[in-house]
């Protein structure tokens, strides 16, 4: 398969490179259209929809065998695309929840939890998924898996769960007319322990929340 492109016509749709690349290629159309904000009410449900189907195709690449490409050195896919704008827009549509706390290994013990934000996780994941795709329409169909199982592994899939992970706790908060603890004046270049998180907290209400965001009516 190695005059792949996405979507040709003469791919077997049951070829776990095309599903890859497809299940990859929505998650990168859908945060875009997303961020455009033309439905800023549906935003959170719609990413946890998105993430959801993304660790689906990561799960597959991380159960995968080991994948080598077929180049000892990856060819050059080019410059980055910047995600600065996309990144921004994402920061605003999802402003009242965009900053969360997280514990990066779960199994690294006493490791206290930093702030994060959804917008820079999404654009992220984006940058890693962005760079394997360039291989795979330019039909290096190996090297585009050995990067998105490669980099699963070291960046993207850890940083996907964290961001489902987030958006699951917002949805079911809502749904459960839960109270949310709001990281009150927070950002993502301090480092707090927990006591700290505790203490900067505010106390914001679903309908708060919830309102803008279109998860459930405001009464």
């Amino acid at each position: 398969m190695s005059d792949a492109t996405l979507h040709a016509t003469d791919q077997n749709p049951d070829d776990f490179a095309v599903q890859i690349a497809d299940q990859i290629e929505s998650f990168l159309v859908a945060v875009t259209e997303v961020a455009k904000g033309d439905e800023p009410d549906s935003a959170v449900p719609f990413l946890l929809l998105e993430v959801s189907q993304l660790m689906l195709a990561g799960g597959r690449l991380g159960a995968h065998e080991d994948i080598v490409p077929d180049e000892r050195y990856e060819p050059d896919p080019g410059p980055e695309q910047d995600v600065d704008q996309l990144r921004e827009n994402l920061a605003r549509i999802l402003d009242p929840i965009d900053v969360y706390s997280e514990v990066f290994d779960p199994y690294e013990p006493r490791r206290a939890p930093v702030p994060a934000r959804i917008s820079d996780d999404l654009t992220d994941v984006i940058t890693d998924l962005r760079h394997g795709m360039v291989h795979y329409k330019a039909g290096r169909t190996t090297e585009a898996l050995w990067w998105w199982q490669f980099s699963y592994f070291s960046n993207w899939g850890s940083t996907a769960s964290a961001t489902l992970r987030a958006l699951q706790s917002v949805v079911a908060h809502v749904r459960l007319n839960q109270p949310l603890e709001e990281l009150d004046g927070l950002d993502t270049d301090q480092e707090l322990g927990d006591e700290t998180l505790e203490s900067e907290a505010g106390r914001v209400m679903v309908r708060e929340i919830a309102g803008p965001l279109g998860l459930r009516p405001v009464k």
